[in-house]
């Protein structure tokens, strides 16, 4: 299928594991080129139907890109990774030296908040603020704890909070749709906000998440450590889209 320029479905039933992995780039100009090499690979190669879609975003403040990969299930990814994966890192890596990968976080969608007046609205923006757990009771508790409290608020301009659980328990993404930049610095200091922190440090085992750490390939499976360059509540505009496979019909 074509490149598009949506938002990832991700609530999508099918996508029982997420790869979210941050590309680092030596200079904000390389952004989009990066963006442009691995969406470019996946479409002019042959796709496992285990590859569902592939969505690429430019932080923005220049220093890296997110990629954002839904697949069938973490065996399905771990061949493609045996058999495939080299040839494509090696050839991005010619075409664009000096790009560093700390390696993907497996994810897997939890559960959302999509308000139900905005149900249907273009996101402009995408903010993932992410929380460190010590557990899957405390992802859940996180996770929840989001819901509840957003279930109360009316925020303009938010269009959607999708948790994510990562599979070693540690961390919990908080991938957040906006209709644009002004309306999340609107929200910044807003009651709601302030109510949900407070919510959130009330949670045993928990607490914010650093951002990734740049310097070295992190096992597939580990989250990277801490690194003081990059934001710690990225931002992020789409660059583009690569869905593979449609979602199932009525999903």
């Amino acid at each position: 299928m074509p490149l598009s320029t949506d938002f990832p479905d991700v609530r999508r039933p099918d996508a029982a594991t997420v790869l979210v992995s941050p590309w680092i780039v030596p200079a904000a100009g390389l952004q989009a080129p990066a963006a442009a090499s691995v969406l470019a690979e996946w479409e002019h190669r042959q796709r496992p139907d285990a590859m569902l879609s592939l969505t690429a975003f430019l932080s923005t403040d220049g220093s890296h890109v997110l990629n954002y990969a839904q697949w069938t299930s973490d065996d399905d990814h771990r061949e493609w990774v045996r058999t495939g994966c080299p040839a494509v890192v090696r050839r991005i890596d010619r075409a664009l030296a000096g790009i560093r990968r700390p390696g993907p976080v497996r994810y897997r969608w939890y559960r959302s908040h999509v308000p139900a007046e905005n149900a249907g609205l273009r996101p402009g923006l995408l903010v993932t603020p992410a929380h460190s757990t010590d557990g899957p009771a405390a992802q859940r508790a996180v996770a929840d704890t989001v819901v509840a409290v957003l279930r109360e608020e009316r925020v303009p301009g938010l269009l959607g909070v999708h948790l994510h659980l990562s599979r070693d328990g540690r961390r919990v993404l908080r991938y957040t749709e906006w209709t644009d930049d002004a309306a999340w610095h609107a929200s910044a200091g807003q009651g709601h906000a302030a109510r949900l922190d407070a919510a959130l440090a009330g949670l045993a085992g928990v607490a914010p998440a650093p951002a990734l750490d740049p310097a070295g390939a992190a096992p597939p499976d580990r989250e990277a450590a801490a690194h003081p360059d990059l934001p710690a509540v990225p931002r992020y505009h789409l660059y583009g889209s690569l869905l593979n496979i449609a979602p199932p019909q009525g999903a």
